[in-house]
């Protein structure tokens, strides 16, 4: 059995090279396209409430959408590890859709960073309100 061994340095930079490439790991994804075949269709005007809420074919498209396309910083079942906001916190309802289509259409960035991608234009308005719909199944005050 081979024994290795580092100096601090050598096993900081080992640690800070393993940690920038999860920091940063959303910047190098593709968003997965989503089939919202099921849904009725929104047209172009932007809705400011969810008109899927409730709706058992939007939340099974939003939880397979949301596994796709956002699971990777804001965890499995939206239950965050720490990268990005946990959204079982939302509020439900208008209030909470209003913060949640604000965020994934246009994103964040803070002073030059991207702390999140905007999706509009990635992804139909179809596939985020189903996302907002399944996200309302998971809720937790």
């Amino acid at each position: 059995m081979k024994h290795y061994t580092l100096s601090l340095g050598a096993l900081v930079a080992t640690l800070c090279l393993a940690t920038s490439s999860l920091v940063f790991a959303h910047g190098d994804v593709v968003p997965q396209a989503v089939d919202t075949s099921g849904l009725k269709q929104l047209g172009t005007d932007w809705q400011t409430a969810n008109p899927y809420r409730e709706d058992k074919t939007a939340i099974r498209i939003g939880d397979s959408a949301f596994n796709q396309n956002c699971a990777r910083c804001h965890g499995l079942g939206a239950v965050s590890g720490g990268i990005a906001p946990d959204l079982r916190y939302l509020p439900k309802g208008d209030e909470g859709d209003e913060v949640f289509m604000q965020r994934i259409r246009k994103g964040a960035v803070r002073d030059g960073r991207v702390y999140m991608p905007p999706f509009e234009g990635t992804l139909s308005q179809e596939a985020m309100w189903a996302i907002r719909a399944w996200l309302e199944t998971v809720h937790e005050e």
